[in-house]
């Protein structure tokens, strides 16, 4: 049985919606042009010198901006832009959103929110990295300029979102929310391939990943719920946990979809409200997760109930699968009620 490709399978879920206008399918294709040529310029990264390491200029949050940060933000916003679909798109490495001002962009009613390169600064040391967009219809009307208030919008209420991971292979991973699918880039022909079907997450994991560095700087309840996975790896039982933490979200996240696990990214007296950015890196896993059937919080709240505030709020991040995340949720509210 020929493996369908990612352009076929959009087509064939289109079709299972009559009243669908084709909108969203071609936002999902802008996405997985950029996705292309993103991943070739990754994969020439270690013989390209002129491509790797800092730009010289910072982000908003005022990080170094790599080099490769700077193109994949340009082929997302391009590839996005020409398909005259969505009529603005806000990305972590830009200050504030970019209005498509053209009469064609205008009538569009979707907005895009992009974090174009996630975990750059391991592309220096051919470690994986990846790209993360969610898809929000707007909120003011169709035909007037897209405002602020169409991207402060709470996660539940995305119509699509997913990632590209740049590893081995190249994979596209979203949800419009009928499921999860994962596609694999096979180079030689340039086409994704669908090779993850339905998507589920485990419900009971055995990894658990964070930087244990901080480990003195997290909070008391995520501090127990640490050491009890720790405690678990001297236990020869089925459920013994192992730490793994790639330090590059995407991945770290990629895996835990795929063999169960729980990931953490929790506020710390260096960073009080978290790190991780809500709009273009949790809320977007956390849709996806969700439809894999996992979750995902910020400590005492569901991440996709949280109304943002600003494009660049950061939160703390706990996603993973059902069970541990439920361990851990315990956990925290057995704390605040004894304080």
């Amino acid at each position: 049985m020929k493996n369908k490709t990612v352009g076929e399978f959009i087509v064939e879920s289109q079709n299972n919606f009559p009243g669908s206008t084709g909108e969203l399918s071609k936002i999902l294709s802008a996405v997985k042009l950029a996705s292309k040529i993103v991943s070739h310029q990754i994969n020439k990264a270690g013989l390209a010198k002129e491509i790797l390491g800092s730009s010289g200029r910072e982000n908003i949050q005022g990080e170094d901006q790599q080099k490769l940060d700077v193109f994949a933000n340009d082929s997302f916003i391009n590839a996005l832009s020409a398909r005259g679909v969505i009529c603005g798109v806000a990305s972590e490495e830009n200050d504030s959103f970019v209005a498509f001002k053209n009469n064609v962009n205008n009538d569009a009613k979707y907005v895009v929110l992009i974090d174009p390169l996630d975990g750059s600064s391991n592309i220096d040391v051919n470690v994986s990295v990846g790209s993360i967009f969610s898809v929000y219809k707007r909120k003011t009307l169709k035909g007037s300029p897209v405002e602020l208030k169409d991207f402060l919008q709470p996660g539940n209420q995305q119509v699509a979102s997913g990632y590209i991971i740049y590893g081995s292979s190249t994979m596209l991973v979203y949800t419009t929310g009928t499921g999860v699918n994962g596609f694999t880039f096979d180079p030689s022909i340039g086409v994704f391939f669908l090779s993850h079907p339905n998507m589920k997450t485990p419900n009971q994991g055995t990894i658990y990943s964070v930087n244990e560095g901080n480990l003195t700087q997290f909070k008391k309840p995520v501090a127990e719920y640490i050491k009890f996975c720790q405690s678990q790896n001297k236990l020869k039982g089925k459920h013994a946990y192992s730490s793994r933490y790639i330090g590059s979200l995407v991945a770290d996240f990629h895996r835990n979809l795929i063999k169960g696990g729980i990931y953490l990214y929790p506020s710390t007296e260096a960073n009080p409200t978290g790190k991780l950015r809500l709009t273009y890196e949790c809320a977007p896993l956390a849709f996806l997760i969700e439809q894999a059937g996992g979750r995902a919080i910020s400590e005492s709240q569901r991440i996709l109930d949280i109304v943002p505030s600003e494009l660049h709020q950061r939160v703390p991040f706990f996603v993973g699968s059902k069970s541990m995340i439920d361990q851990l949720e315990e956990i925290i509210e057995s704390e605040s009620k004894s304080v």
